[in-house]
């Protein structure tokens, strides 16, 4: 399968696409520029929203629920955005990449600018406000997404070449950290990830220009090849939520190198995903 550019490049460092039909389609970020994009017909929006715009997942009360550089923000339906109390200090770490659990609760990861093995962390932000860390001695948290019964979860700590798989229940959260599927380094690097309805995963590969799909026992089971080297993250949309949108990145990328990087790509793959997790928040 190969997929087709649906915009220009119009991101530097495209990532986190969700489709949401109470936004009324896409959004996904322009993280480095700190702004939400949505995609309408075929035109591109843009909102700034602060200095990093890291990952984000509607509220079931309407708006969104956001991660910025150091910590989380809430959108309410009207728009208004009230950003939480910073998470730490550290101005050599951000937030990353995250999602909605099957209970509400939305997730985000971190990691060092400069990479540092082991600096990053895991944060969980529960509906009433709470935030604690759920996973630990991580370098770039990466691509988390439940199995359609919720009782598993899909993630990357995308300098292993790994994609792990953890046990999920309401009490416990995420436990029992394991293998799931490695990558080779020549075949790209795993970043975002998305289920579909079917528990089969579709992980995003930087560095590899394509997006693989992996039944639930681990076999490799199709390839969408993507037109652009940096592949960041993918997530089923349209009417049906049988469209796979796919962001890029020119990031570590020469100017005039790989000239659709940071466009927005879409395949028909066959299958449809499942609608978004929401915050309870």
């Amino acid at each position: 399968m190969r997929a087709t550019q649906r915009t220009d490049p119009v991101a530097f460092h495209g990532e986190g696409p969700v489709w949401c039909d109470g936004w009324g389609g896409l959004r996904w970020v322009d993280m480095f520029a700190g702004d939400v994009l949505s995609l309408q017909g075929d035109t591109v929006s843009r909102r700034h929203v602060g200095t990093i715009a890291a990952a984000l997942r509607p509220r079931s009360s309407g708006g969104a629920v956001m991660a910025l550089e150091r910590g989380f923000a809430l959108e309410d339906a009207a728009g208004t955005i009230t950003v939480l109390d910073p998470l730490w200090d550290d101005p050599g770490l951000r937030m990353n990449d995250g999602g909605c659990d099957p209970d509400g609760r939305f997730y985000c990861g971190t990691m060092a600018y400069d990479q540092a093995p082991g600096a990053a962390l895991l944060y969980r932000l529960d509906p009433e406000g709470a935030v604690m860390v759920v996973l630990e001695d991580l370098t770039i948290s990466n691509g988390l997404e439940w199995s359609p019964d919720g009782s598993l979860a899909y993630f990357n700590d995308t300098p292993t070449g790994r994609i792990a798989v953890l046990d999920y229940s309401p009490e416990s959260g995420l436990t029992g950290l394991r293998r799931f599927v490695d990558i080779p380094a020549e075949h790209g690097y795993p970043d975002g990830l998305t289920v579909d309805a079917e528990g089969f995963v579709w992980v995003a590969l930087y560095g590899g220009s394509a997006v693989r799909r992996y039944s639930p026992d681990g076999r490799l089971d199709g390839i969408v090849s993507v037109g652009a080297t940096n592949v960041t993250a993918c997530t089923f949309g349209g009417p049906e939520l049988n469209q796979l949108f796919i962001t890029t990145t020119r990031e570590n990328l020469r100017p005039g190198q790989d000239p659709l990087a940071g466009s927005l790509f879409v395949a028909e793959v066959g299958v449809s995903g499942r609608p978004v997790r929401e915050f309870a928040g």
